[in-house]
């Protein structure tokens, strides 16, 4: 049996409840298979799992979706009930921010302020100030999080280190289509031709990898990415292609690396990314 609750004195009763360790999972709700991926593995690695469904509103710009994101949540509480989760805790705008947009932020360092953060900013302010705000909510002792956000991912890491919050982040593999897709909220906004053209961001990731496994160097990879994207079928308007070191650092590449893509399919932003392995330098 799943329970749902939308305030935190419902969910301070309910979470006192679950004796053992607690999994958490955040969502902002339109769930979908890599979604029950994220539950699954919290299931198989915890006690309980409680899932959080909030479309926090920090998270988006003053051109950006919020209004337009999708909010299923009838549909949201029977794939929480599928894959076993014991609470799900929904809490309105007004629950989350009492007060009102919070006055004080996390601040994600200049990590925060490349790739995602620089086409959209302030975006990573938003998202650790309410995971770390669901961290203190839901008193999670694994918090799981998908690879396909990866510097969310990443972030959300740091955060934990730097701040000393007492939980366990465990990144869980991308979920995709039978064609490479990556599995996004977003992909119900592809209409028509753009659900192929949006294969160009996979194709990227994908020429990249196999230029990496040949042997190549840093530049080979950039170069096999970019071509792969350009030629797609459709393609779409790219926002960055890049490789960096697995923690997302600065710096000469080698050994563990991600490569990361995002690009403009019609009105659709999307990203995606790969792990990858370079020959060191002689």
């Amino acid at each position: 049996m799943t329970e749902l609750v939308h305030t935190r004195d419902e969910l301070a009763k309910a979470r006192a409840g679950l004796a053992g360790t607690v999994g958490v999972v955040m969502t902002m709700g339109a769930l979908h298979a890599g979604h029950e991926t994220l539950l699954r593995a919290a299931r198989e690695q915890a006690d309980h799992v409680l899932v959080t469904i909030f479309v926090n509103p920090l998270q988006f710009g003053p051109n950006e979706d919020f209004d337009r994101y999708p909010r299923t949540l009838d549909a949201d509480l029977e794939i929480c009930r599928r894959a076993g989760a014991d609470l799900v805790f929904a809490p309105s705008v007004a629950d989350m921010y009492p007060d009102g947009q919070p006055r004080v932020r996390v601040n994600p360092g200049q990590l925060g302020e490349d790739l995602e953060g620089q086409s959209r900013p302030g975006f990573f302010h938003g998202v650790l100030t309410v995971v770390l705000k669901l961290l203190q909510l839901t008193r999670a002792d694994l918090a799981f999080f998908g690879e396909k956000d990866y510097q969310q991912l990443t972030l959300v890491r740091r955060m934990a280190r730097d701040l000393d919050v007492p939980v366990e982040i465990v990144g869980v593999p991308t979920v995709r289509e039978p064609d490479g897709l990556a599995l996004s909220s977003r992909n119900r906004y592809l209409a028509g031709p753009e659900r192929q053209a949006a294969l160009s961001l996979s194709a990227a990731l994908r020429a990249g990898v196999e230029a990496a496994e040949r042997g190549g160097d840093a530049a080979a990879v950039l170069t096999a990415a970019h071509r792969a994207f350009d030629a797609a079928p459709g393609g779409g308007r790219l926002d960055y292609l890049v490789l960096t070191d697995a923690e997302l650092e600065p710096g000469p590449v080698a050994g563990p690396a991600r490569l990361l893509v995002a690009a403009w399919v019609g009105t659709t932003r999307l990203i995606d990314n790969a792990g990858l392995e370079l020959a060191p330098r002689p």
